[in-house]
C-alpha cells in the first residue's frame, strides 16, 4: 500500500511508529471495507426456508462492519495519516478471499462468510500484537474492542453450522449416569 505524508499531530509516538501504525490500520480498513461488502452480498441473495432470519443477521452483521470501517480511518486521521478506504483499494489489498456470486441457499452464505470472517479474526488478533509491540496501547484497545465482536459473531455464524457433539442414547436421549447419592443424572461427557 502506498505511503502518503502524515498530518503534524501532538500524539507523543515517533513518526515511524505512527507510519508503521498507520500502514497496519489501512490494511485492516481495507480488508474491513471488503468484507462489508461481501456480507452485502449475503442478504441481497439469500434463498429458502431461513431468508428472513439470514437476511436479518447478514444485515446486521454488515452494519456492525460499517461502524469498524469508521473507528479504524478515525484512528488513521487521529495518528495523522491519510485513510485509505476507497472499493478500488480494499480490493486490491484485502486479505479475505472474493466472495462467492453462484451461491443462494441460507447455508452456502453461512458457510461463506465464516470463510471470510475467520481469517479477518487473525487479521485483528496480528493486530492486536503488532500495535502493542510498538508501544500504541490505544490502537492495540481497538483491535481488541473490534476483535471481540468479530469472534462473537463468528461464533454466531458458526453455530449455524454445529451440530449436536453430546452423545445420545439410541432413543435421542443424553445418556445418564449414577452419582454417588444414588440419583441419576444427565452425563456431562
Amino acid at each position: 500500500m502506498s505511503s502518503t505524508p502524515l498530518h503534524s499531530t501532538r500524539i507523543d509516538l515517533p513518526v515511524n511508529v505512527r507510519s508503521k501504525i498507520i500502514e497496519t490500520l489501512n490494511q485492516t480498513l481495507a480488508t474491513t471495507l471488503d468484507l462489508k461488502t461481501q456480507v452485502k452480498q449475503a442478504p441481497w441473495n439469500v434463498k429458502g426456508m431461513d431468508f428472513y432470519q439470514l437476511h436479518e443477521l447478514f444485515d446486521e452483521l454488515a452494519s456492525e462492519l460499517e461502524e469498524y470501517v469508521d473507528l479504524f480511518a478515525e484512528r488513521i486521521t487521529a495518528l495523522g495519516g491519510t485513510a485509505l478506504g476507497t472499493a478500488r483499494i480494499a480490493a486490491a489489498v484485502s486479505e479475505i478471499p472474493e466472495y462467492p456470486i453462484d451461491i443462494f441457499d441460507g447455508k452456502s452464505h453461512v458457510t461463506a462468510l465464516t470463510d471470510r470472517y475467520a481469517p479477518y479474526a487473525k487479521l485483528l488478533r496480528d493486530g492486536i500484537a503488532e500495535t502493542d509491540d510498538l508501544g500504541d496501547a490505544d490502537t492495540a484497545d481497538l483491535y481488541t474492542e473490534v476483535s471481540r465482536g468479530i469472534d462473537k459473531r463468528l461464533w454466531f455464524l458458526e453455530a449455524h453450522l454445529q451440530t449436536d457433539t453430546i452423545p445420545a442414547s439410541s432413543n435421542g436421549a443424553f445418556p445418564e449416569t449414577k452419582l454417588t447419592n444414588g440419583k441419576k443424572a444427565k452425563s456431562k461427557k
